[in-house]
């Protein structure tokens, strides 16, 4: 049996995206440059644009096919939205040279302050509640007249909790700064609107489509200076050749993601529920990070635990080799034998976060599946503190 857990870190490929990438490779644009005049590279640029058009449904509220930008990945998009925003918005008005930032961030956006204080910005971060939420009072105490922009996650790749993004977006506006959220778990996976935000970031690989490719939504008036130099795709912001094959495939897999999660998300909540209570009851140290029933505060299918006194490398590993693969906590930083900066900034000590265990999934994971999976972890922290 193999069964895969770890669908925060990356999706399986949905078959919608598996189809859009087949037709491409048919059709008779395939390969041709969206920027170039000739029929195949206009009908190239025509495929680019139909799919910024779902995409950009998906994004709820007004959001238009214009307002997105293609990008390869949610870490160039976090990275030109949190530079790129703050050297626009400073330019405009000088004063503006504060970024405030979550302590919950993805590496994509913290790993961007010391090139921001490079650039003489001052950095400012916001610490979360022991449940891992920004709460709208820590945020006002960090801002002022002076800062450029706050940047603060949807919802956490680690602990899958949702953060109260329109009420902390209109505090940053009631100080006159932008508002960045990155959307990378929580694009398709729960409803939400671009409306209250001035730029998200968003990753195909998240929905189930390709790796390599990413967009940001860029809310109309808001000015960005491009971090890349090169011709005037994508309006001048995100210089590059297209990858319309990406694209399409994008928008397919974020289709058939958000009409799966419409559809399955109490079920997902419910199944997320019920793998923790078995976890816990069997009584071998496994306890839940956030003591919170999963309900809308929640990202679907994101269950996050900890074994007392086991290092989760050793868990890892037994349970690999029995065939299951779920993580520690971002798969961007797997490799480090650090604790969680998202446990540590939540107040948990450091011999609890280096157990932490990440399981995520949809609805392509059978009830059986997670059965077989919860009696392997059980089987192995019980076998590994005997």
């Amino acid at each position: 049996m193999s069964v895969y857990l770890d669908h925060a870190a990356s999706s399986p490929p949905r078959p919608e995206a598996a189809e859009a990438l087949a037709a491409y490779t048919r059709a008779s644009y395939a390969g041709a440059n969206p920027n170039s005049l000739h029929t195949p590279g206009r009908e190239a640029a025509r495929a680019l644009e139909g799919a910024r058009k779902e995409l950009s449904k998906l994004l709820g509220g007004d959001a238009r096919p214009s307002e997105l930008i293609f990008t390869s990945g949610g870490t160039e998009a976090d990275n030109l939205a949190v530079i790129g925003l703050s050297e626009a918005l400073r330019m405009q008005r000088g004063i503006r040279d504060v970024v405030v930032i979550s302590a919950i961030e993805h590496e994509a956006v913290l790993k961007c302050i010391p090139e921001l204080r490079r650039r003489g910005f001052e950095t400012r971060i916001v610490p979360p509640t022991d449940r891992g939420v920004i709460e709208c009072a820590s945020l006002a105490a960090a801002l002022d007249e002076r800062c450029a922009l706050v940047s603060i996650m949807y919802a956490n790749n680690e602990t899958g909790m949702v953060q109260p993004i329109a009420d902390l977006a209109a505090a940053a506006h009631a100080v006159g700064a932008l508002f960045h959220t990155d959307a990378v778990q929580a694009f398709t996976r729960m409803p939400f609107s671009a409306d209250c935000v001035d730029a998200m970031s968003i990753s195909a690989h998240k929905v189930g489509g390709p790796v390599g490719i990413g967009a940001l939504y860029l809310k109309t008036g808001i000015r960005l200076q491009p971090l890349l130099q090169g011709g005037g795709q994508e309006r001048g912001l995100r210089p590059g050749t297209q990858n319309v094959s990406g694209a399409l495939a994008f928008a397919a897999a974020a289709q058939a993601s958000a009409h799966a999660h419409r559809v399955y998300a109490d079920a997902l909540r419910a199944r997320s529920s019920a793998l923790v209570e078995k976890l816990v009851s069997a009584d071998v140290g496994i306890h839940p990070t956030v003591d919170a029933a999963y309900d809308e505060g929640r990202l679907p299918g994101t269950v996050h635990v900890y074994v007392r006194g086991i290092e989760a490398g050793s868990v890892l590993l037994r349970l690999d080799a029995a065939g299951f693969a779920i993580s520690s906590g971002s798969a961007c930083s797997a490799s480090s034998r650090d604790s969680s900066h998202v446990l540590s900034a939540m107040g948990f000590p450091r011999e609890r976060s280096l157990g932490a265990l990440r399981i995520s999934f949809d609805e392509r994971v059978s009830d059986g599946e997670l059965s077989a999976f919860a009696d392997a972890l059980i089987g192995c922290v019980d076998s590994l503190r005997r």
